[in-house]
């Protein structure tokens, strides 16, 4: 085999790296070895190398052998004048990207985790996916939980390395209909950095750290007094500060529209989102008819991230990390779904009582550090709030209440009706297609949610975005996509804006 020519993974990863990215791979390969040389240089800069289970070669037919990985592996044979897919776990390097906990092929783990979209079209599609659940570690996409499973839907879950043959296996038995979303994570994370911006400083156009966005909240207040201020609305269960931006001309008497991001904190693309309405607030006052008008006759209360320490951690340790980081007693299981936190049928239907669930709903409502700041300050300025918009990702969808349960709100017609005509308009710019309408006959039940709390506070427009995409990328939609999606997501923003400031109650 021919190891002087460069191999597509290495040259792909082996550029020049992000400087806010702490797992950017701090290696570049090296030319000229021989077989299982290759193995060992490219992983000499890790803890794990593969030595005593890395099987001799010859240069015909060469097979790496490691964690006892059979054919299906990625590290698979590769006849001579292949490409050698060598899977790099930078976790063993202390830059995390997966789970820290990942106890899977050390140097491959990460390389291997998939994504997989199952069709469920019966009740015995649904029980054989709680029987899947129940004996593989399963992390759930869409929707957020096995419980949430429908007729007639698919379900989008995560896997990792070690459990992705038992998965497949299982499904194939099961004549489950599949088909695999993601097929290399680890790549697909890498993939998310696409952007041609290379500065590291804050850019509308990447995905920005804590530290960025933090220093971005006070510099763009700065920088636009007369717009924007900014205020501490409470800390987090780690200590940090939950800034908020009050956008608007100073007028008495106001009304306000409330915009949170970052509840989950692997939606990387929700606040991005808070980020470029900022942006578009200050570029475009008073040079858009629209924009103008709205920030004369109303505020914006802009929560750049909610879940900051879980953000935090999803750039640091766990890119899938969903749920804050708080700790309880009686339990090593760390954080709570923030939107099953709320009082609004607080842990009825679509939430867990499990301290390890991903949508744990806590120990009480408002529990949560962040829940009861964000509950504090809107019950503080209830008369003035008009509108509520949470965003997330993924599945683009345009939801209003209840999601708790399937009653409809008061105002159900109008809410449809401006859910309509705000997807419409989103529709206009590129295309992209949404979904509306009650959470819980939408998409599934989920209690203790933002939106609907907000409305039973008396919010009468309580709307939650999920932003692109429909799967393809899921939670790691690439930064190229950035600017279109938060471009065509603003247009339905100021529409519902304008229609709620016609509307006042």
């Amino acid at each position: 085999m021919d190891f002087s020519r460069p191999f597509s993974l290495l040259s792909r990863v082996a550029r020049p790296p992000r400087a806010d990215l702490p797992w950017t791979l701090p290696w570049a390969p090296g030319p000229q070895l021989d077989s299982l040389g290759v193995a060992r240089e490219i992983f000499s800069d890790f803890t794990q190398v593969p030595s005593d289970n890395a099987k001799k070669t010859t240069n015909q037919n060469l097979i790496v052998s490691i964690c006892n990985l059979d054919k299906k592996r990625t590290l698979r044979s590769t006849k001579a004048g292949e490409t050698l897919g060598l899977p790099i776990d930078p976790l063993r390097h202390n830059v995390g990207i997966l789970d820290s906990s990942d106890s899977g092929c050390g140097i491959c783990s990460s390389f291997c985790h998939k994504v997989f979209r199952v069709s469920v079209e019966d009740e015995n599609h649904i029980n054989l996916m709680h029987e899947l659940a129940s004996t593989s570690q399963i992390d759930f996409w869409k929707p957020d939980s096995i419980s949430q499973i429908k007729l007639h839907s698919t379900v989008d879950f995560h896997v990792k390395a070690e459990d992705v043959d038992t998965v497949e296996d299982f499904l194939e038995q099961n004549e489950l209909y599949y088909e695999v979303l993601i097929s290399n994570l680890r790549s697909m994370m890498e993939a998310q950095f696409d952007s041609h911006g290379r500065a590291t400083g804050h850019s509308y156009t990447k995905y920005n750290s804590w530290e960025t966005i933090e220093a971005w909240t006070q510099q763009v207040a700065a920088q636009n007094p007369d717009l924007i201020s900014r205020s501490v609305i409470g800390t987090t269960f780690e200590g940090r500060s939950m800034y908020l931006l009050k956008v608007g001309k100073a007028k008495p008497n106001k009304p306000a529209i409330f915009i949170d991001c970052g509840f989950h904190a692997r939606e990387w693309i929700s606040p991005a989102f808070c980020q470029w309405f900022v942006r578009e607030a200050v570029r475009t006052y008073g040079q858009e008819i629209q924009m103008t008008e709205l920030l004369d006759k109303s505020y914006f209360y802009i929560l750049p991230v909610f879940n900051i320490d879980g953000y935090v951690y999803t750039w640091t340790k766990d890119r899938m990390w969903r749920k804050t980081r708080s700790t309880q007693a009686g339990t090593s299981c760390i954080g709570t779904d923030p939107n099953r936190n709320f009082n609004a049928g607080w842990c009825e239907n679509g939430a867990s009582t499990s301290p390890c669930s991903d949508t744990y709903c806590g120990s009480a409502p408002e529990s949560e550090k962040e829940t009861k700041a964000l509950a504090n300050f809107i019950q503080k300025n209830l008369s003035s709030i008009k509108a509520y918009l949470t965003i997330h990702s993924y599945s683009q969808l345009l939801l209003y209440p209840y999601s708790y349960s399937y009653k409809l709100p008061q105002n159900n017609a109008e809410l449809n009706a401006l859910a309509k005509a705000a997807v419409k308009e989103l529709a206009s710019l590129h295309g992209t297609k949404y979904t509306y309408g009650p959470g819980a006959t939408t998409i599934y039940l989920a209690a203790g949610g933002s939106d609907d709390w907000a409305y039973d506070q008396g919010i009468k427009y309580s709307f939650t975005f999920e932003l692109r995409d429909t799967g393809k990328y899921g939670f790691l939609l690439p930064e190229s996509q950035i600017r279109a999606t938060c471009e065509e997501t603003i247009l339905a923003v100021k529409h519902i804006a304008s229609y709620v400031l016609g509307h006042l109650y």
